[in-house]
């Protein structure tokens, strides 16, 4: 059997400060850390932001295996055995070494002005004369020095082990389409019953139907029947038909559906089955609508839920207008637009003037709370409707914290558009949101529903597609 040759990878400063566990995913190759590496890490280790604790926590590792290493001459390099408890996703694998560099960068060898770049680069040419033949790779998470790196000949990788997916368009939809000949294809082995008012249909999976739970399933054309994966048991599975929530007589909180992706998310929301929701699509989608309507049929109607909570990523689009006055809720406020602009939609009525609606107003805002994400660790949320909204600008450890709040009792939605990513190092396919749908996908109690049609107006419709 063919046996990869063993490649040497160095690791750029921000693959470290973005995933202090790096280190060890390389398997049976050798990790070659550059000194102005170690130099950066100190300077970011300072702080209490997500990369400052990723630094503190890399330069732990890399202590803990210089204690390993013992007595024993540094030159030769550090076994790269993974520390006990730590989890990768994968099995123990056979380990390479963490090497450094242990000789100052030659003068002659320097390229450019930026030195924490040029001292990267004057080591990898450095590396590569000392092992020549032996395949040298930078790893990084910046454009511009993998750019330097194949100007200099230095082959150059993005670190694409936080990636949920390979490419972003084969992330899960929620949704699936049958063809015309389903109901013929199972009329050996269908099998229906009504219970509670709802049709139930269990059958055999076919070859080719490969569907998750609360996955919606739907036929082409708008007035067909549509149906919800309610349970999966090997190949027996059974299907529910869903409810339709585009007539008024149904509505969610005076909300209707207006089409199909509508309809499936509102189903997910009002389920209380189902604990996480996530729910993807561009603006003007009614990610943040249908999220607050049902939240408010649930929490003030049916009483399901003792009050709604909204966060949120607080990534400016544009610079920054400097510090907010006043308390946590005061300082959110100016980013939830969003908030205020569905909550007029939602309390808009002419009973009662203008002092029925500002009593309507006083008592939703009792029901609805704003909290920041900086003070999220540690909490426990019971019996809460929790909505997280721009979630494509969270990274998969935030999205982590923010989820494990969830105490009984407690539904947690996330909202996102994966084209409006602010945050830096971030894409489509290592977004948080990305992760989150990625791997619930096959939980009993969660529901995805990608949103496809924009409902805002003509002209956000036609500025979505022509700009």
């Amino acid at each position: 059997m063919m046996t990869r040759s063993k490649r040497t990878y160095v690791l750029d400063t921000n693959v470290l400060m973005h995933d202090p566990t790096a280190l060890f995913r390389f398997e049976e190759h050798d990790v070659f850390l550059p000194m102005m590496v170690l130099e950066e890490l100190d300077a970011a280790k300072k702080g209490h932001s997500e990369a400052s604790r990723n630094a503190r926590q890399a330069s732990r590792f890399i202590d803990g295996l210089i204690a390993e290493h013992g007595e024993r001459p540094i030159e030769d390099g550090l076994l790269l055995r993974r520390p006990d408890g730590l989890q990768l996703g994968t099995g123990q694998q056979e380990a390479g070494r963490l090497r450094f560099q242990t000789t100052p960068v030659a003068p002659g060898q320097r390229f450019g002005t930026v030195l924490p770049d040029n001292q990267i680069l004057g080591a990898i040419l450095a590396l590569r004369e000392q092992c020549p033949g032996h395949e040298v790779v930078l790893v990084s998470k910046d454009i511009n020095l993998r750019i330097k790196a194949s100007i200099c000949g230095v082959p150059a990788e993005d670190y694409e082990n936080d990636r949920a997916l390979d490419d972003f368009s084969l992330l899960y939809t929620g949704s699936a389409e049958l063809d015309g000949q389903f109901w013929q294809r199972h009329e050996s082995d269908l099998r229906s019953w009504t219970e509670r008012g709802r049709t139930y249909y269990e059958l055999t999976r076919a070859p080719g139907e490969a569907w998750h739970p609360n996955q919606f399933l739907h036929f082409q054309g708008e007035d067909e029947i549509e149906l919800q994966v309610v349970r999966i048991e090997q190949d027996r599975v059974v299907l529910r038909m869903v409810e339709d929530y585009r007539h008024s007589q149904h509505a969610v909180w005076g909300v209707t559906a207006r089409n199909r992706e509508q309809n499936f998310a509102l189903n997910a929301l009002m389920d209380p089955d189902i604990d996480f929701v996530t729910l993807l699509g561009t603006a003007g989608t009614g990610k943040t609508l249908l999220a607050l309507a049902a939240g408010m049929a649930q929490t003030m109607d049916q009483q399901r839920y003792r009050e709604i909570i909204m966060t949120r990523a607080t990534v400016s689009v544009g610079e920054d207008i400097g510090f907010l006055p006043g308390t946590e809720e005061e300082k959110m406020t100016p980013w939830m637009g969003a908030l205020t602009d569905n909550l007029e939609v939602l309390t808009h009525t002419q009973e009662g003037g203008a002092w029925g609606r500002q009593a309507t107003n006083d008592l939703l805002a009792s029901r609805i709370k704003i909290r920041a994400m900086n003070f999220m660790r540690g909490r426990t949320f019971l019996n809460r409707w929790v909505i997280i909204d721009e979630a494509q600008n969270l990274t998969p450890k935030q999205l982590k914290t923010l989820l494990t709040r969830a105490g009984p009792g407690t539904k947690m939605i996330c909202l996102g558009n994966v084209e409006q990513i602010d945050t830096p190092y971030l894409t489509e396919t290592t977004s948080g949101l990305t992760y989150a749908v990625d791997r619930f996908k096959h939980w009993g109690h969660s529901a995805h529903v990608t949103l496809r049609r924009g409902e805002r107006s003509r002209l956000a419709d036609f500025a979505s597609e022509a700009l």
